[in-house]
């Protein structure tokens, strides 16, 4: 059996007890508590999934493996690799994009919550973005942005979207008109009222973005989230008459 290039231990992992189900005993070939961890490249080198992603500041770098310094992707932005783990075989799965995101937040460890914050945008989860900004509140670190620099957070690996963008692009209502409370100067007369109701059961008030108006942001293609509005079709149609996207 190969082992991991970067540790030499078995490809395998120890599964939490908690986690440990009939569905995982089955995929993991009978009452184990093991289940496969085995990422293998191009060049045939194998490793841990974490393993791997230790080392995305040198392969973000050099789009070389680690081990034995294959070139990974030597004609397009892609690092095509096979990945069998509890849920089985994936076949060509392109783990560029996490491998820059890892490198991006092991170089800028602060912009963790964005990153969460822009996937909540983009997922509809309301509720995550409220509790993160509450508990970026309560509980603030000198070395951390600010909750309004949260909000007014740019991508820079996703085009400088903002939240907004996302937001728009996914599709998610809930989390389009959660960040227009927090964080634009549309009037609160113009919410419709079950925004309103919302937004105050979960204890959002509507200067966390001290003034900023996200609308206002731009991304690297020049557009405003209400530009990208307008190139979804009817789906934004409604929102974009009530001029609740103009900044």
């Amino acid at each position: 059996m190969s082992v991991c290039k970067i540790c030499s231990q078995d490809l395998v992992i120890e599964l939490d007890p908690d986690d440990f189900n009939e569905a995982t005993s089955s995929a993991a070939g009978g009452a184990s508590t093991t289940v496969p961890d085995d990422l293998c490249l191009a060049c045939e080198c194998h490793f841990h999934w974490q393993c791997l992603l230790d080392e995305s500041p040198k392969v973000a770098n050099t789009l070389a493996c680690p081990s034995c310094d294959t070139l990974l992707a030597p004609q397009q932005p892609q690092i095509l690799t096979q990945y069998h783990n509890e849920g089985g075989i994936q076949v060509d799965l392109d783990i560029l994009p996490l491998i820059k995101e890892e490198a991006y937040l092991e170089a800028n460890p602060a912009a963790r919550p964005a990153r969460a914050f822009m996937t909540m945008c983009g997922e509809g989860d309301v509720i995550g973005i409220v509790e993160l900004l509450k508990a970026m509140d309560e509980d603030p670190d000198e070395d951390d942005m600010s909750t309004a620099e949260l909000l007014r957070y740019q991508d820079p690996l996703d085009g400088m979207k903002t939240g907004l963008h996302s937001a728009i692009e996914k599709s998610q209502q809930e989390s389009v008109w959660l960040l227009l409370w927090l964080a634009s100067n549309f009037p609160t007369s113009s919410f419709p009222d079950e925004v309103i109701q919302e937004a105050e059961g979960m204890g959002a008030g509507r200067e966390t973005a001290q003034g900023f108006d996200i609308r206002s942001l731009r991304d690297d293609q020049n557009r405003t989230a209400q530009d990208v509005a307008g190139t979804m079709g009817d789906i934004w149609a409604g929102l974009l008459v009530t001029g609740a996207l103009t900044a």
